[in-house]
């Protein structure tokens, strides 16, 4: 008859002369209850630093091996060096618990600092334990459980194409689990834009939770009423240190389990408007009206900036209105995808021909540095082709692009006065605009089209009431009547 995993971890930490915390004796049950599912066998742990909860999992995979001779456990982790530790915990506890004597093989190279096979019945080529780099060719394995051991590391999730590299290597452990392993990431946010994102949230729309659907315990030092859930280590007084010694950001991604931005946002999404309404072209008294909900709008910008995926550069295009009291409404924007890689050119000027039909955009200004440089005759032709009237304006960028970026939305974040579509919100837009550097190290592809966009459209100073004691000198801009007093005859 087997012990259950935590008896079997009772047992460990007695003979190490410690008492077994409530968070790790929940954290033991949860695993097996893990164990015991029949499906969908998928989890997240995520427990503040230094709760001990590799020294769980590492007694997990030992009771695992001490149940089934014949499980085969892969650990994946950012680096070698990092998985390397999980292993040598889990031959340590296989060579001194004393329920796993015997499963040592007598053979040295089965007992190596990386991997090793346990005294099995059964001959696998896979062995019995294996510790692989995020990075690693993973090719022709085959595993029963998956462990993911701090996976998101600071140097792998600073920037948005690195947490891409790193979404679609960890997608590619589907494919060595076998139908009902147990994939199990264990770790803590190093970023606002986490893997460890089980549900949908709604303060982040343009991200999708990379671990849907996975069960999820959560641990942070501190519970509901602020109090530590380990206080015979973690005091209350250990807690204050460590917050202002580490600083809030890192305290409340590391030990409260919160994802942040460990940057300082510059451009902070916010400070932006929301909005639901939609875009309407009406007719009233012979003339046509275009309105975004209920504001009448009075000019309208379009900037595309190309790019055909070299470097990693998005091709973008956005629009921006000004409504008749001088608001700014960023309405639409698009990452042109490309499916047709050998027609690019053509490919990317039917869907801005697309993106100008559906705002009424009489112009559009197009980027022409680099890449852009013959795409205005394509645009051109194919809109005479749709027998339309849009004019193409040719533009040349060679002011630096952050400065650019950053004079086009200081301002206007300060004041509050730039609404954005809902729409927007989920695309990659509101991602640059938290990781915008001055240094320029994340992709600004978009806030490079808005901000093309915004220094287009002309200031705006919006119709205020006036008393008469002031109408003289607000009427500078025109439209007013002045009557002017003569002492002479008009013949």
């Amino acid at each position: 008859m087997k012990i259950d995993f935590f008896e079997f971890v009772y047992v460990w930490l007695r003979l190490q002369g410690l008492q077994v915390p409530k968070h790790q004796k929940k954290i033991a049950l949860w695993l097996s209850l893990i164990w015991h599912k029949k499906k969908n066998r998928q989890a997240l742990l995520m427990a503040f630093r230094n709760s001990g909860k590799s020294t769980i999992v590492g007694l997990f995979c030992s009771w695992m091996l001490y149940t089934d001779s014949t499980v085969r456990i892969l650990v994946i982790a950012a680096d070698h060096a990092l998985a390397k530790k999980m292993v040598r915990n889990v031959k340590r506890i296989i060579e001194q618990h004393p329920l796993t004597q015997g499963m040592k093989p007598d053979k040295l190279d089965q007992w190596s600092s990386d991997q090793f096979t346990i005294n099995r019945d059964m001959e696998l080529r896979d062995p019995s334990m294996l510790a692989k780099g995020l990075g690693a060719n993973l090719t022709g394995l085959r595993a029963d459980i998956i462990i993911c051991d701090d996976v998101e590391v600071p140097k792998n999730c600073d920037t948005s194409l690195k947490r891409q590299d790193m979404r679609e290597k960890l997608s590619e452990l589907d494919y060595i689990l076998t139908p009902t392993g147990i994939q199990l990431y264990i770790g803590t946010p190093h970023t606002y834009y986490t893997i460890y994102q089980t549900s949908y949230d709604n303060k982040k729309p343009e991200t999708e939770p990379f671990l849907l659907g996975f069960d999820k315990l959560e641990l942070p030092i501190l519970d509901s009423n602020g109090k530590s859930i380990w206080p015979e280590r973690f005091s209350e007084e250990k807690v204050v240190s460590i917050r202002a010694r580490s600083g809030e950001s890192k305290f409340l991604s590391q030990m409260m389990l919160q994802p942040v931005n460990m940057q300082n946002c510059i451009l902070n999404p916010d400070l932006l408007n929301p909005y639901e309404g939609e875009i309407e072209l009406i007719n009233a008294n012979g003339r046509d009206i275009l309105k975004i909900g209920e504001k009448k709008m009075l000019s309208a910008s379009c900037w595309w900036d190309p790019a055909f995926g070299n470097g990693g550069d998005n091709s973008v295009i956005a629009c921006v209105f000004t409504d008749e009291n001088g608001g700014i409404w960023l309405h639409d924007l698009e990452y042109i995808k490309i499916t047709n890689s050998n027609n690019a050119a053509e490919e990317q000027c039917q869907k801005v021909l697309s993106f100008l039909q559906r705002n009424y955009l009489p112009s559009i200004r197009l980027e022409v540095n680099g890449v852009g440089r013959f795409l205005p005759e394509i645009l051109r032709r194919n809109i005479k082709l749709a027998q339309m009237n849009i004019a193409v304006l040719e533009m040349y960028s060679s002011e630096n692009k952050q400065k650019r970026i950053l004079e086009a939305f200081e301002v206007l974040l300060a004041a509050r006065a730039l609404n954005v579509h809902k729409h927007i919100y989920c695309s990659g837009f509101i991602e640059e605009m938290r990781e915008w550097s001055f240094e320029g190290a994340a992709h600004d592809d978009a806030l490079d089209a808005v901000a093309g966009c915004l220094r287009s459209e002309p200031i705006r100073i919006a119709s205020v009431p006036i008393n008469n004691k002031y109408s003289l000198q607000h009427k500078w801009q025109g439209g007013g009547q002045f009557t002017a007093r003569y002492k002479f005859e008009v013949i």
